[in-house]
């Protein structure tokens, strides 16, 4: 597999003369997301597995070259059933293994970090088929892909330091960087489920 260091190189070279619309499309995840969660309470929950599944997809278009724009972000709306699952699923699993003690509910959440990209590129798997696929994928690959993430600590206060403003660069760099990974993984054979076109909304 690449090293992390080629993963985020990757990245740059294919946010080049687009950060700021991959920018853009982050801010409009984000006010989605906020207001959702402050108007609705419960609204995050409910829209934010076919946001993230959308949001997703906005960049595993850019890796393969296909064309992404800001609809793409409500792509995810077209498997609303899946992905809200998807997302509660995630979050309750992660929750119960965090109330055991903090390290195993890391350990899960890394080991469900591809569930949403296997549910992109196959459509008509179940939630937690797509939850299990992810563990099997992501099986001696955990300790990698975390340490992907501590390379972005440095972003991350630079995030803070800016008031949050610049989040909206960082995300679409690490969110590259983990379609990236994904992408290495299947292509060195990691894939856990067959491959299968997607619909329309999501190609």
């Amino acid at each position: 597999m690449k090293e992390n260091s080629m993963l985020r190189e990757a990245a740059r070279s294919q946010l080049k003369g687009s950060w700021l619309p991959a920018a853009g499309v982050t801010f409009i995840y984000c006010v989605f997301s906020s207001v959702s969660s402050i108007l609705f309470g419960i609204g995050l929950v409910i829209i934010g597995g076919p946001l993230i599944l959308g949001y997703y997809g906005y960049f595993i278009r850019k890796i393969r070259g296909e064309p992404a724009g800001a609809t793409n972000l409500f792509d995810g709306f077209s498997l609303f059933g899946q992905s809200f699952l998807l997302f509660l699923l995630q979050d309750i699993f992660v929750l119960l293994w965090t109330m055991l003690f903090i390290i195993p509910g890391i350990v899960k959440g890394l080991s469900y970090s591809m569930a949403f990209f296997i549910l992109r590129d196959n459509p008509s798997i179940s939630a937690l088929d797509a939850i299990n696929a992810s563990k099997k994928m992501m099986y001696g690959h955990r300790a990698k892909l975390f340490g992907l993430y501590l390379s972005f600590i440095g972003w991350d206060l630079l995030g803070i330091l800016t008031l949050g403003i610049g989040y909206l660069w960082l995300m679409p760099y690490t969110t590259l960087s983990l379609a990236n990974f994904y992408e290495d993984l299947k292509q060195n054979g990691q894939a856990a489920t067959e491959p299968a076109n997607p619909p329309p909304a999501l190609r």
